[in-house]
């Protein structure tokens, strides 16, 4: 299968420097270029690619909003947040807004094409080291749960998977949670594409970020 990619970034020089990396990658295929939001919007419609390369900070509309549109006029499209600092707050602003990942821009070519692959598959590209920290972001914004309903969607989960669960919110890989719960790396990874099935999630982040909202785990 041939990942069909959508590249959107204001800087001129960084479009082309990514295109001709993929380019010549025999199962990907740049389809278009846009220099702000409202274009990376609008061709993401026309073009309905499999990844889109999104930068954070473009005239007009940001890379944050563009990425929300995005998501509901092509909600089959995985998007990577492309950020120049770790961990930028940006970055964090367009995970919650469906993105499936971040990177730095000055990630090597091979880690790039990694996790373009990896999202295109329907994985996360967000490393547990990475997740941790971004729910040390993310817990300022999560309510107590006082006087809150309780998530009936909790109710679709077998015991073992929201044990799969608690352990993917905590920021564990596959192979720590594995060795965890003492099961394969494969029964892992079934369990949890049984849980996003079965929540309505896109990817591991937003299995994290429910994980938290539900209270199934606290903030510590």
């Amino acid at each position: 299968m041939t990942i069909r990619i959508l590249i959107a970034d204001d800087e001129a020089l960084l479009r082309m420097a990514f295109h001709t990396v993929l380019e010549v990658q025999p199962d990907m295929e740049p389809v278009g270029e846009a220099a702000d939001g409202v274009e990376a919007v609008r061709l993401a419609r026309d073009l309905r690619p499999d990844v889109v390369l999104m930068d954070v900070r473009m005239p007009g509309t940001d890379g944050i909003e563009a990425t929300r549109q995005l998501i509901r006029v092509s909600p089959q499209s995985r998007v990577l947040i492309l950020t120049t600092f770790d961990l930028d707050e940006y970055a964090f602003a367009g995970l919650g807004a469906g993105a499936s990942g971040f990177l730095l821009k000055n990630t090597r070519p091979e880690e790039l094409l990694t996790a373009i692959r990896s999202v295109a598959a329907g994985d996360a590209v967000v490393s547990p080291r990475i997740t941790r920290r971004l729910l040390e972001n993310f817990r300022p914004y999560i309510p107590d749960g006082s006087g809150a309903d309780r998530d009936e969607r909790l109710d679709r989960l077998s015991p073992r998977e929201r044990e799969v669960l608690v352990q993917v919110g905590c920021g564990l890989s596959n192979t720590e949670i594995a060795a965890t719960l003492y099961l394969a790396e494969a029964t892992v990874k079934s369990h949890l594409g049984r849980i996003l099935q079965k929540l309505g999630l896109r990817d591991r982040i937003q299995a994290v970020i429910f994980a938290y909202e539900s209270r199934l785990i606290h903030p510590a």
